[in-house]
């Protein structure tokens, strides 16, 4: 009765009946294997390319009664289907790593008390394997689901084109840690000041949410993301991402901002930064430890998916093996 569409083909948009079986007989999902152990993995939606209100509706049946009692709450029909298609997006790709045995329907939430969101692991006679992690990130014009296994994950985009209301430097002196701010300041050229001050914002981000703690639990200036040369020395102006690790320093608060993380820098569709933040494995050594591997698709749930890994699409920054 299904046919989920792959590649160049089109989808079936026009067949209704169809595709509203496809979503009442979940699950119908193709799964997807686990990532490996130092991998990770990075699904995304556009919500521009969603065009048809049937599915969008349908997509609003696979939400619980909470999620669609907070999206009546929101003002405006772009936010309403950003905010349905990121909750669907989220329990889509879960149940993709439940080898689609649970529902996406049937997944229940609970925040941390820094309000990360986290998997209930019991649901009715089932259990979803703990060592499944996941988090989301979202922008008007992007919406991203990261998977890890066994190690926390934090993922965060952001439109390449952001700009920020105020001084880039007011900002960086309000929120990030003084080596950070003299990184910026030695950047003579706006553009360049710009790009430089997003990337450092979109890393920061990933990481106190791999945390876990939020931005309260973990404020910007408290630790510093630094970009470095496998010689220790800072990055240059124009650095190549094959050269350059990620790094991150916690001095100021080390009982609580551990630094036993790895971090991956990549572009998406020429539009949007993403930075994915993860526990390092201890049982790597050396260099192993300072690079992840990263797969990622590009999904219409129910409709298309499309792998992007090693295409145009996805272009590696920094940090990836």
């Amino acid at each position: 009765m299904r046919r989920l569409l792959r590649g160049d083909m089109l989808p079936l948009l026009s067949n209704l009946v169809s595709r509203r079986l496809v979503i009442s007989s979940l699950p119908s999902l193709p799964p997807a294997p686990l990532p490996s152990r130092r991998e990770a993995h990075l699904w995304y939606v556009v919500p521009n390319e969603l065009e048809d209100a049937s599915l969008l509706q349908d997509y609003r049946e696979l939400l619980s009664p909470c999620e669609k009692e907070n999206i009546l709450s929101i003002k405006g029909e772009a936010l309403k289907k950003c905010a349905i298609l990121s909750r669907v997006l989220v329990r889509t790709t879960l149940s993709r790593y439940t080898d689609c045995k649970v529902n996406p329907r049937l997944f229940k939430f609970r925040k941390n008390r820094f309000g990360k969101p986290e998997v209930e692991r019991q649901i009715g006679a089932l259990w979803v394997s703990s060592s499944l992690q996941f988090n989301i990130s979202h922008t008007s014009s992007m919406i991203a689901c990261g998977i890890t296994v066994d190690v926390p994950i934090g993922i965060d985009i952001e439109e390449k084109q952001r700009k920020p209301v105020n001084n880039i430097l007011s900002l960086a002196h309000r929120y990030f840690s003084p080596y950070e701010v003299q990184y910026l300041a030695s950047f003579m050229d706006p553009e360049t000041q710009q790009s430089e001050f997003l990337r450092l914002w979109t890393l920061k981000e990933a990481y106190v949410k791999a945390l876990g703690r939020g931005f309260s639990g973990a404020p910007f200036r408290d630790f510093t993301i630094r970009f470095e040369k496998s010689t220790d020395s800072v990055v240059p102006e124009q650095p190549k991402s094959e050269e350059f690790r990620i790094m991150i320093d916690t001095a100021f608060d080390s009982e609580n901002l551990t630094a036993n993380w790895q971090f991956a820098l990549v572009e998406l569709g020429g539009s949007h930064l993403a930075a994915i933040c993860m526990e390092k494995d201890e049982n790597m050594s050396g260099t192993e430890q300072d690079f992840l591997k990263l797969k990622v698709w590009k999904t219409l749930p129910y409709v298309e998916d499309k792998c992007m890994s090693e295409t145009d699409a996805v272009k590696n920054i920094s940090g990836l093996s």
